[in-house]
C-alpha cells in the first residue's frame, strides 16, 4: 500500500530528513515531492519553510507511520520527543541470521556494485544474502577498505544509497540494502552501546543530563535501545538534521 507524509523545514533537505526520521526509512526506500520550496525571506524575516511529500511503500496490514503514538516529553522540557522509530527498529543489518541469495535482485546489486567499487579503484568484490525480513545484506570483501568506509562511515552510508536507487529503479516493491566492510557497522555499533553506558554513568553520578554528538537516526538508535531499560535514566533527542543529537538526561526512579 502506498503511503505519504508531508513534512517542512527550514530547507529542503531538512524537511525530507525529518521525513526519514519519522518513517524510520532509508532515503532510498522513498520518493520525495517538493511541494514548496524554501524562501529566506528579507534579512531574514518573512521567510517561509521547505515543504515536501515523502511516499513509501506499507504492508497494508501494518499500521500507518504518522498515527504511530509517541510519548510527549516532560512539559519543563522545550525538547521533541524521541520518534518511537529510534526505540523499537530493531533492523541493524547483521549477517547473522542472513542466508546467501541469487536472484534478480542480487545480480543488480553485484553487478552495480562491482562497477562502482571498479570506478573506485577499489579491490573488492560484494557478497550478498537475505535475512528473515527479506533485506538483502551485503559484505564488501578486500583489502584495505578504509577509503570504502569513510569517516564514521560516511562513504559506506553513501554507497549504501546509490545502491538502493540504481537497485529499486524499476521495481514494483523497494527492497532494503544494508552494506558493510570489515565488520564496521557491528564494531561502530558496539562502539555506541560503551559510550552510552559510560554516558548514562555519568549522568547518575553527577545527576545532570549529557547531551551527546552529532548521530544519524541509526546511530541515535543504538543509543536509544542501549539505554532503554538503564535505572535512572532516560534519552530523547533534539535539534534538526545533520545535527541531531541524543540526550541522556537523569531520570530518578526511571526503569525501576
Amino acid at each position: 500500500m502506498q503511503k505519504f507524509i508531508e513534512c517542512t523545514g527550514k530547507t529542503e533537505d531538512a524537511a525530507i530528513a525529518t521525513a526519514l526520521e519519522k518513517l524510520g526509512l532509508a532515503r532510498e526506500e522513498v520518493s520525495v515531492e517538493v511541494l514548496e520550496l524554501a524562501k529566506p525571506g528579507f534579512l531574514g524575516i518573512g521567510g517561509t519553510p521547505a515543504k515536501v511529500k515523502v511516499s513509501y511503500e506499507a504492508p497494508d496490514e501494518a499500521p500507518a507511520v504518522e498515527e504511530t503514538p509517541v510519548e510527549e516529553p516532560a512539559p519543563a522540557l522545550e525538547e521533541e520527543p524521541v520518534p518511537e522509530e529510534e526505540k523499537e527498529d530493531a533492523c541493524s543489518g547483521t549477517l547473522s541470521a542472513a542466508v546467501p541469495a541469487n536472484d534478480e535482485i542480487t545480480r543488480r546489486i553485484t553487478d552495480f556494485l562491482s562497477g562502482l567499487l571498479a570506478q573506485m579503484e577499489v579491490n573488492a568484490a560484494p557478497q550478498v544474502s537475505v535475512d528473515e525480513e527479506g533485506n538483502y545484506l551485503v559484505e564488501l570483501v578486500g583489502e584495505e577498505l578504509g577509503s570504502v568506509i569513510g569517516r564514521r562511515g560516511e562513504t559506506l552510508d553513501a554507497i549504501q544509497q546509490l545502491t538502493g536507487y540504481a537497485v529499486n529503479k524499476g521495481l514494483s516493491h523497494r527492497v532494503r540494502i544494508r552494506i558493510d566492510a570489515e565488520g564496521y557497522r557491528s564494531k561502530r555499533e558496539e562502539s555506541l552501546e560503551r559510550m552510552a553506558r559510560r554516558t548514562a554513568e555519568k549522568a547518575v553520578r553527577f545527576r545532570r543530563n549529557v547531551t551527546l554528538e552529532p548521530m544519524n537516526a541509526y546511530e541515535r538508535h543504538v543509543i536509544h535501545t542501549a539505554l532503554q531499560d538503564y535505572p535512572d535514566v532516560s534519552t530523547y533527542s533534539i535539534g534538526a538534521e545533520p545535527n541531531r543529537r541524543t540526550v541522556v538526561a537523569y531520570a530518578p526512579g526511571e526503569h525501576r
